[in-house]
């Protein structure tokens, strides 16, 4: 907790901030409270096993995960590898940062005395140190180094209608993308095709200088760049271009599937994909509320002259939405942002409009501005008991918010003009990360009414304590230099902020108590507001968290519900484990279920990856568990409302795409872009699955949908069938599965490798027999067409039902089922040995080899050992038991794809070739932290 010394008259400041204690205990530095343990990194390309990065006895804490350790260990640490100045512990890192905030802090007369800025130090080290919060990448990679101190990952750039602004642009987008950033930019100043120039010709139009920009940041992508270049592209939907601009991406899509069709390699990263144009750009229409009010009327609207305002054309207005939802429906672009939403809730309007976002969509201001981020992780404020600390919640958004703002006081920016308007008006953007896993936690479905309210109390909670703050701040450093001119228009959106409080409607004890501290917090910062001003024109957003949601090893980031409830987990010592999250044991206690009913859903979604059927689990809390892939996946609309619930309590915008299914229509894309600006969203995208050619892994052609365009030529490319000879060679089998006998007959390709099965179990003419005959043909022709045993192997292993027990085999002497003791035999029989250790399968003599190799000869009792049922790896109290990954798989995005049995669109990592999972409106790489935008 901390308070301002002293209540300033006008016109005087305070002379600092008191600082009060929350998680430090004076006299012990946090690093003495942890347990210190040294390790190796060692990361390799998932694909080719080379090593990419290595840095060995690196120091962190005992209970940072491998992958936490690794992203931090690549990505933050400064100094050449291999020398004496090369960063190796979490202290050089976070002291680097810590100590230049708090010098800083000091310098520019934010602290009461030199103990108020000892207890900051040692608050943020803490929080830093145990994973309550991270700022944002640049923070990171820059502050207490040699280069330049830039701290903000968003950027908003402006053009003009003139040549020398377009190349101005090219220029300041390429260095602000060689940083490793990202920047957006509203091209609708410029001119259109339908216009004149000053000589009399006709203007190119912006679509055509997108071509240019285009080319720049995809060369400086393929540069060797830590990621790719992030860019926003927004045209406001009266430009006379916007048509051309809508259709540019879905008409390149079609290039791509025409090229592709034709032989050439359109993967993403292929060798052929460079010729596609405007691919390193997210794109969005700019819509106005006159605009959507003519959608939903059935009206006109009138595209305007950029040089004179004029109106030189009319369009119906249904016609132009659907041309854009039917581009997003093609291929996810562009995206819709609501321009009356906007500027409604902009705390600067004398100071110019807002027209423009980041490339992800969460910052939203002025132009030739900047924003640096922070976010929480909520799953630090979760007690034992399941309830929220919300005070501890707003303590920590305190130290946080006070520590952002400080950093504007050094920071360096890419141009003068980002950098003279953001030390003006200092717009910041805490926000937080693990949303999903907390309300999972909490016994909460993400589509529930429950949810939504727990989420916008604790949304609001933060941004009423960050602006509070900010109030607090103003009265001791200053308000921000734009605060005079726009004090009616600030003060107008802190009441807006403050009335949609009130109408949060709660639904439990938890959310009561979170929005009770709310409502508190809204009312100090309107009567402190009122009395200073506020130092930041901006206080909030919600990120992707992408890179720094893992270094707080997040289950779920920004504002996203969980992925799946299984997922991939990184091992020390290298090697991988498929583990079920460790939110759902916490959210079945949480409503109710003992521990042994617990156990028993765990280990089912451990072996199926959802809940459907699991053993005791009520059908009214299924819902709980879904998640945004898999058996039972979160509709559409769940996440719409769900941005809908907490953008009142954002001061920026909210970083999501809304997922679809592949069987979504075009109409279905218009209603969720309508029904965003009806409940009062910034911005919104969508991604319906499989809808670009470009991706790694195309899950194939789908039936055609509504609006699909349907080339005259279709080119299919089917598996083919290889036979097996007349002759093969083969070996039967004879078993027995708890006392029910049968043989197994398999045949094999003279070159190797299993061709087809029989089983025989049952007698002759009987429905088990026939049954059987059937399931052997149907696995001989899968075999046949190419599909590997390993993934019969995966599918069928560890299946639970009757028969089931003892067998007569020395190598599985347990089958939980008679397909899970067949396909362990033919993977013990045809499967290299590689291949079995990755599914968990070894013979009995590899078994006791292992034993021996860990305790030695003689120290165990094989023969006993090898009557027992294979042992599950111990747990912790509390730790759910993982089992060894079924495929070889490199990130939580694959595994899901193994699950479902389909290919997710998502992009491989250019540094590890790991396949990325979303994170907002971006990609993040599980495997080392790389992301395809901002964080």
């Amino acid at each position: 907790m901390t308070e301002t010394v002293g209540t300033p008259a006008t016109g005087e400041q305070a002379t600092g901030l008191r600082m009060e204690r929350v998680y430090t205990t004076a006299g012990v530095h946090p690093y003495d409270e942890v347990t210190w343990e040294h390790r190796d990194v060692v990361m390799t390309n998932w694909r080719d096993g080379t090593v990419n990065f290595e840095q060995r006895g690196v120091e962190f804490p005992d209970f940072w995960s491998v992958n936490a350790v690794n992203i931090v260990t690549s990505k933050y640490f400064r100094g050449a590898v291999g020398t004496d100045k090369r960063e190796s512990s979490l202290r050089q890192l976070i002291d680097r940062v810590v100590l230049t905030y708090t010098k800083a802090g000091v310098d520019n007369g934010y602290f009461a005395t030199g103990q108020d800025a000892e207890i900051f130090e040692h608050e943020l080290t803490w929080m830093l140190l145990h994973q309550v919060f991270s700022f944002n990448s640049p923070v990171w990679f820059n502050v207490g180094t040699a280069s330049p101190q830039q701290v903000s990952a968003c950027f908003i750039l402006a053009v003009d209608d003139t040549m020398e602004s377009i190349l101005n642009w090219y220029k300041e987008e390429g260095l602000i993308f060689k940083g490793g950033s990202g920047a957006g930019v509203n091209l609708s100043r410029i001119r259109s095709s339908r216009e004149l120039l000053s000589s009399g010709g006709s203007a190119s139009g912006p679509v055509s200088f997108m071509r240019g920009a285009d080319a720049s940041a995809g060369t400086i992508k393929s540069g060797g760049a830590t990621r790719r270049a992030a860019k926003m592209v927004i045209l406001d939907v009266d430009h006379p271009d916007v048509e051309e601009f809508i259709e540019t991406k879905a008409r390149e899509e079609e290039k791509i599937r025409i090229l592709r069709d034709g032989g050439f390699d359109m993967d993403l990263g292929g060798k052929d994909i460079t010729s596609v144009q405007y691919q390193n750009a997210n794109n969005s229409i700019r819509v106005s509320d006159e605009f959507m009010r003519a959608v939903e009327g059935g009206g006109s609207y009138h595209l305007r002259s950029r040089t004179t305002g004029e109106a030189i054309d009319s369009r119906d207005a249904k016609e132009i939405f659907r041309k854009l939802a039917k581009a997003a429906w093609e291929c996810a672009d562009p995206g819709i942002q609501y321009d009356g939403t906007i500027n409604d809730w902009h705390t600067c309007p004398e100071s110019g409009r807002i027209s423009a976002s980041n490339p992800c969509s969460e910052y939203m201001h002025l132009d030739n501005s900047s924003c640096n981020l922070a976010s929480l992780n909520l799953m630090k404020f979760l007690n034992e008991d399941g309830t929220f600390a919300g005070e501890r919640f707003a303590k920590a958004v305190e130290f946080v918010i006070t520590a952002m703002d400080i950093s504007i006081c050094f920071a360096d920016f890419p141009t003068e003009p980002i950098g003279d308007t953001t030390r003006k008006f200092r717009q910041l953007g805490i926000g937080y990360a693990n949303l999903g896993a907390l309300l999972m936690a909490t016994g909460h479905a993400y589509d529930s009414d429950g949810g939504r309210a727990l989420a916008a109390a604790i949304t609001s909670l933060m941004t009423g304590t960050a602006y509070k703050r900010s109030a607090e701040l103003a009265g001791v450093v200053g308000a921000y230099e734009g605060y005079a001119r726009n004090a009616d228009g600030h003060q107008r959106v802190m009441r807006k902020h403050a009335a949609a409080n009130d109408l949060v409607r709660t639904m439990h004890s938890n959310d009561k108590a979170v929005h009770k501290l709310a409502t508190i917090a809204w009312q100090d910062c309107l009567v402190t507001g009122n009395r200073n001003g506020w130092r930041n024109a901006q206080a909030s957003v919600l990120a992707p968290t992408g890179t720094i949601g893992l270094m707080m090893d997040c289950d779920t980031t920004g504002i996203e519900p969980d992925l799946a409830l299984v997922k991939f987990k990184k091992l020390v010592g290298g090697g991988s484990m498929q583990i079920v999250n460790q939110t759902v044991p916490r959210a079945l206690s949480a409503l109710g279920y003992q521990d042994e009913q617990v156990e028993a859903i765990v280990e089912y979604i451990g072996e199926h990856g959802h809940v459907v059927d699991a053993p005791g689990l009520r059908l009214e809390h299924y819902e709980v568990f879904d998640c945004a892939m898999g058996e039972r996946s979160i509709a559409a609309m769940g996440h719409v409302r769900m941005m809908a619930a907490v953008q009142p309590f954002i001061s920026g915008a909210i970083s999501k795409t809304v997922n679809m299914p592949e069987t979504a229509t075009v109409e279905e894309v218009e209603k969720i872009y309508y029904e965003g600006w009806k409940l009062g969203l910034k911005a919104l995208a969508i991604y319906r699955d499989n809808c670009k050619v470009g991706q790694p892994l195309s899950a194939g052609k789908s039936a055609t949908k509504s609006g699909e365009r349907q080339p005259e030529t279709i080119i299919e490319y089917r598996p083919v069938r290889k036979r097996l000879p007349k002759k093969r060679p083969s070996q039967t089998v004879s078993f027995t599965v708890g006392g029910a006998e049968g043989y197994l007959t398999a045949g094999s390709f003279p070159d190797d490798g299993l061709g087809e099965i029989f089983v025989k179990l049952g007698k002759q003419g009987s429905t088990l027999a026939g049954v059987m005959d059937a399931f052997s043909m149907s696995i001989s022709v899968g075999l046949q067409y190419g599909i590997p045993l390993e993934f019969y192997v995966s599918k069928f292993m560890n299946q639970r039902f009757e028969p089931a027990g003892m067998t007569d085999d020395p190598d599985v002497r347990i089958a939980t089922s008679l397909l899970d003791y067949l396909f362990r035999r033919l993977a013990l029989d045809y499967l290299p040995p590689a291949k079995r250790a990755e599914l968990g399968i070894f013979t009995a003599d590899e078994r006791s080899a292992q034993v021996e190799a860990e305790y030695g000869p003689g120290e165990v009792d094989l023969t006993a050992l090898r009557t027992t049922v294979e042992a599950r790896p111990a747990t912790g109290k509390g730790e759910i038991a993982a089992k060894p990954a079924e495929v070889t798989v490199g990130s939580s995005t694959e595994l899901i794809e193994l699950q479902l049995g389909m290919a997710a669109d998502a992009p491989l990592c250019f540094t590890c070739g790991t396949k990325m999972r979303r994170a907002g409106s971006c990609y993040v790489c599980e495997g080392c932290g790389s992301t395809s935008g901002c964080s």
